[in-house]
């Protein structure tokens, strides 16, 4: 039986009934096609793009240009998740004005079905005003990428008294400015699970624990596409790197060899027609014909 599109209501409804909700990411049409058929709920076209795919350090230097263009990819490969596009720095946290218009084209130009936002109380009436725009909005609280220097490095957020209460307001206040659902990044395990209590909207967990409503991990770190350091948080369920470093080894060996291609991979001209063309070649042209490239002018020409 085809899947029906998963809408807000459906995700609501998952947490009501406490069934756990899954999110993966995705940036290109190919893995997104891949997670569609995987049966996974969400697909988030995160601003980590910038870090999985373009090589940044940081989330930070990404594009709304560049998101705008990942996501037209991930929504063409993928019918069946709820698509959430990820607003980039400073695309939302200047003018709320500005953070309607950005949304807008994610859903405009891109086909999403929502947007995602970094932080908490502060950001609420921005938050408030995207959905009053008619665009729904997911959050984002605990560990921001976006604000990893202010946070002081890649820490996990919420472990004082104090901190874990901002955290729960925080949460909170953008469930009060209409927020759908809100992702907890890298908070304790408990501290998450008491957020998902008092919250009526799904979690989203990605390093907090098993008792959020939901998880979300960043594919490439799932399926081991990388030869570097992989978050505590994100379980390897393959380890792709090496089968592909070995698959494009193994390439450039039979290319050497001359053991690719072959007739299997080559194409063909009945002889009627290639003896046809070869009647139209003067004698000088089958035994003389070459390419000299004149110099003054940087072309080629046959003669």
């Amino acid at each position: 039986m085809d899947r029906k599109k998963v809408t807000l209501p459906e995700i609501q409804r998952k947490k009501e009934m406490g069934e756990p909700i899954t999110m993966l990411t995705a940036y290109d049409v190919s893995i997104a096609r891949a997670v569609d058929q995987a049966g996974i709920d969400m697909i988030l076209v995160g601003d980590s793009y910038g870090m999985v795919v373009l090589g940044y350090d940081t989330t930070v230097p990404v594009t709304m240009d560049q998101m705008i263009t990942a996501a037209q990819a991930v929504a063409r490969g993928a019918k069946n998740p709820l698509l959430v596009g990820d607003l980039p720095f400073l695309t939302y946290q200047v003018d709320p004005l500005e953070a309607v218009r950005n949304a807008g084209r994610f859903i405009k130009e891109a086909g999403m079905d929502a947007v995602k936002l970094e932080g908490g109380r502060e950001i609420a009436p921005t938050v408030r005003a995207i959905t009053n725009a008619g665009i729904a909005v997911m959050g984002h609280v605990g560990l921001t990428p976006q604000s990893v220097s202010k946070l002081g490095g890649w820490r996990t957020q919420g472990t004082t008294a104090e901190a874990a209460r901002k955290l729960l307001d925080d949460a909170l206040a953008l469930q009060a400015a209409g927020a759908f659902s809100v992702v907890l990044e890298k908070v304790p395990d408990r501290l998450a699970g008491l957020v998902t209590q008092r919250l009526q909207v799904p979690t989203i967990g990605i390093g907090a624990g098993p008792m959020c409503d939901g998880q979300v991990l960043v594919t490439n770190d799932l399926l081991g596409l990388f030869d570097r350091f992989v978050p505590k948080f994100a379980k390897q369920y393959a380890k792709l790197y090496p089968l592909i470093v070995d698959a494009l080894s193994e390439y450039k060996l039979e290319v050497d060899a001359h053991a690719f291609p072959t007739v299997e991979h080559s194409f063909a001209i009945k002889d009627e027609e290639w003896d046809a063309f070869l009647r139209t070649l003067d004698e000088t042209d089958e035994t003389h014909a070459h390419i000299q490239f004149d110099a003054t002018a940087d072309a080629a020409r046959v003669y």
